[in-house]
């Protein structure tokens, strides 16, 4: 009889114990504060805004920073060849989700962990990347947004032909040392190929590079300017915008900060638009959405911004048809 007692005594207390574990874990699980951090190549000046963006973002879906979040900021990382070992720094702090900007953060963030949940903003195919499976479903870690459009590029030169009818010649700024760019190149092109226009790409590996590079268009007579879409670039916009002016070159970019520094005109998805978007990936996820189940989107507003006091110091005459179209001007 007491052996059965202490055998019954024994089975509930290993029952109330494998209770209490998961019981103790989910209690441990619930007053954890997730940790998101943040991967991006470039200044704090130019990358703050947008992952404000995504912060706002975070906090109109009740994520509040001190309270029930915590962000770990690698945002203002200098050189491509640093981001593998940042990312691997994010990785051994063990955040919950890693969001990146840009294709190149993406990819070395993607190559650091193949378990923590990434959300990335890409100006790249994601697919051709390598960094999804599809759109549809991407299957591994990484999920998102896409800027990608073979369109886009397409469309920036043709705002340039537009304003420019006699325009035959136009320079591509790229980075050959960006894996993605590559294709851009050639998106543009192609592009420029279909208005007969031929097309001078300069290669800018790093910002002290600039200089010598304008001054290798103004000397093969470039008559105007597109530049990809680059975090880079981007840093140092206000960089190219002087320089494009001093050479004359009338410009169009991806963004429209280009344009609010001084640059001719943009066209393209309002980038504070998508980080706010990629609030609510990051959102699912930390409620227990899995990456690989979410499809990667693309934006839907497209803005075109034009510079009409650039405009007037180039001694250019915008078409009004153009004017019309534009979503902004700046005088």
């Amino acid at each position: 009889m007491t052996s059965v007692v202490y055998r019954r005594a024994f089975l509930a207390t290993l029952a109330s114990g494998l209770l209490a574990a998961p019981l103790a874990a989910e209690a441990q699980k619930a007053g954890k504060v997730p940790r998101v951090g943040l991967l991006g190549l470039g200044s704090a000046e130019s990358s703050s805004p947008f992952f404000e963006a995504l912060r706002q973002g975070l906090r109109e879906r009740g994520w509040v920073e001190g309270q029930n979040i915590a962000f770990e900021d690698r945002t203002t990382v200098r050189q491509y060849s640093r981001l593998p070992d940042v990312a691997a720094e994010l990785v051994r702090l063990k955040v919950d989700v890693i969001v990146t900007w840009g294709t190149t953060p993406a990819l070395a963030a993607r190559k650091a962990t193949g378990t923590i949940p990434i959300v990335t903003t890409s100006g790249s195919d994601p697919v051709e990347t390598g960094l999804v499976a599809s759109l549809a479903r991407p299957g591994g870690n990484v999920t998102g947004l896409t800027t990608s459009g073979r369109e886009l590029v397409g469309k920036r030169i043709e705002l340039l032909k537009e304003t420019l009818p006699g325009l035959s010649r136009i320079a591509v700024l790229w980075n050959p040392e960006s894996r993605t760019q590559l294709g851009s190149l050639r998106n543009a092109e192609a592009a420029a190929k279909s208005l007969g226009l031929h097309v001078q790409p300069a290669e800018v590996r790093r910002p002290e590079d600039l200089e010598k590079a304008f001054a290798s268009l103004a000397h093969e007579r470039a008559e105007a300017l597109v530049a990809v879409p680059s975090t880079m670039f981007r840093a140092h916009r206000a960089r190219i915008v002087e320089l494009a002016a001093r050479h004359r070159l009338p410009s169009t970019f991806p963004e429209r900060d280009y344009v609010e520094a001084g640059g001719l005109m943009s066209y393209g998805p309002d980038s504070k638009a998508i980080f706010r978007q990629l609030a609510t990936y990051v959102d699912r996820i930390l409620k227990g959405a899995k990456p690989g189940d979410l499809p990667i989107e693309h934006p839907t507003k497209f803005e075109l911004v034009i510079n009409r006091k650039t405009a007037n110091a180039l001694g250019l005459t915008i078409p009004p048809s153009l004017l019309l179209r534009a979503d902004q001007l700046i005088e």
